[in-house]
């Protein structure tokens, strides 16, 4: 299916930036790089704004946001998807926000869909090229994507999920693991730890063998 049949899209909101920093939560260019999956509570940039620019740049659950522009094709058309339903939240220029035209996409599945290899190489294929890489709404729109049943989308969804759940134990079990590594190397170098000689004491006591 061409995402044009299932999405609208829109470029985000423009403003100097003696705008930011305070006012209404916004949807930065790093939200969506940074995660598949976005949460209001997570939301760090404000921005002060219009009741018309809110109404305009709104963003509501199931939105889909793409990096727009870049140094590079491979960090253009980078998805991530607003998880929940978001108050009075706006999204950024450097982003493109696809609204759903339709419910033939699960939300658990679009974190996972947009960022799948066959998907991210026609996206970067299709990238226009200036002084930066740059990708928009008609770009996207042409972009083909793999469309399984609602069922199967929530089944695949469902491992999906529960392997990430499964990598992020595993990588916190790691960094504990390098954490431990790490203190006990600065216990032993600074002699806090005191290991037993005497095997070594021995060794270097008897003589040395010739061939």
């Amino acid at each position: 299916m061409r995402l044009g049949n299932l999405f609208s899209f829109k470029n985000g909101l423009n403003k100097a930036k003696e705008f930011f920093g305070f006012g209404t939560p916004i949807v930065n260019y790093l939200d969506v790089f940074g995660s598949s999956v976005i949460r209001s509570a997570n939301l760090q940039g404000r921005v002060s704004l219009s009741r018309a620019e809110l109404k305009n740049f709104d963003v509501q659950k199931g939105d889909v946001f793409f990096t727009r522009t870049s140094e590079t094709a491979e960090e253009i058309g980078i998805a991530s998807v607003m998880f929940d339903e978001p108050t009075d939240t706006v999204f950024s220029g450097f982003v493109l926000r696809a609204r759903p035209l339709n419910k033939r996409l699960n939300d658990g599945f679009k974190a996972y869909c947009f960022r799948s290899a066959s998907v991210r190489k026609q996206i970067t294929s299709k990238a226009s090229y200036t002084t930066r890489a740059l990708t928009n709404g008609r770009i996207l729109s042409e972009v083909l994507l793999p469309l399984p049943s609602l069922p199967e989308q929530t089944a695949i969804a469902t491992v999906l999920s529960e392997m990430d759940a499964e990598l992020a134990a595993l990588e916190a079990r790691r960094e504990k693991t390098r954490a431990l590594k790490q203190g006990m190397m600065q216990e032993l170098l600074t002699g806090r730890i005191r290991l037993p000689t005497s095997g070594f004491e021995e060794a270097s006591t008897q003589p040395a063998r010739t061939p």
